[in-house]
């Protein structure tokens, strides 16, 4: 027989779940001195560079990006076109608290299975490396992918819906997820990445170093 439905005892995998994105993007840049999400890179404001990159994931949708501080002025500035906006206003509480808005904001949308974490001031994070993220989620089960770079964890973090309630509830400080994915490494798969992690832009000197870092032909 032809074309007959290989079951469920059938060894393929699982393709990757539902997934959103969320650019956190509400700090005030105190060490470097201006607005990060409006410093120019390649043409554009950073902020509307990440999002494009984060856009142009396959299969990755809503994209949220969470803004704070000079809120305002960034949506003026920045073309944010095909994302949603949340505002955080306890920007000032740090990481935690805009990933606590951005989850809450995304627990409505009951379709979608996982999101995919990154850092508005990372412009050189690698599309492949959520991708490879998705595909170990698929297969682990596990409800935190992280990838370990050659030295260190890094960005892009997928975290799936089982865990948003708990992290809403549990996040404080300028930390994320790192300590309540550290004080339960069982929830946690990680994914070995054959590079240096992406550098993000805290200070003028870490806007000088990626700005001239060699780039892949």
């Amino acid at each position: 027989m032809t074309g007959a439905d290989p079951g469920p005892d059938s060894d393929s995998v699982p393709g990757p779940s539902p997934t959103a994105a969320l650019v956190l993007a509400a700090g005030s840049s105190r060490r470097l001195g201006e607005p990060k999400q409006l410093l120019d890179w390649e043409g554009r404001p950073l902020l509307q560079y990440v999002l494009e990159r984060v856009r142009g994931l396959a299969g990755v949708e809503p994209v949220v990006a969470v803004l704070g501080c000079r809120s305002e002025r960034i949506m003026k500035r920045v073309d944010l076109s095909g994302a949603t906006v949340v505002e955080n206003l306890g920007w000032r509480e740090g990481m935690g608290a805009s990933l606590r808005a951005g989850l809450d904001a995304l627990l409505a949308d009951r379709s979608l299975e996982a999101v995919l974490v990154f850092l508005g001031d990372q412009p050189e994070v690698d599309p492949a490396v959520a991708d490879r993220l998705r595909e170990a989620q698929a297969v682990s089960g596990k409800p935190a992918v992280i990838p370990r770079y050659r030295y260190a964890r890094g960005h892009p973090v997928l975290i799936a819906r089982s865990l948003w309630p708990r992290l809403i509830a549990g996040l404080k400080g300028d930390q994320g997820a790192r300590n309540l994915f550290a004080a339960h490494p069982d929830w946690v798969e990680e994914v070995p990445i054959p590079s240096d992690p992406p550098g993000d832009i805290d200070t003028p000197d870490d806007l000088h170093r990626l700005r001239n870092r060699p780039r892949p032909s």
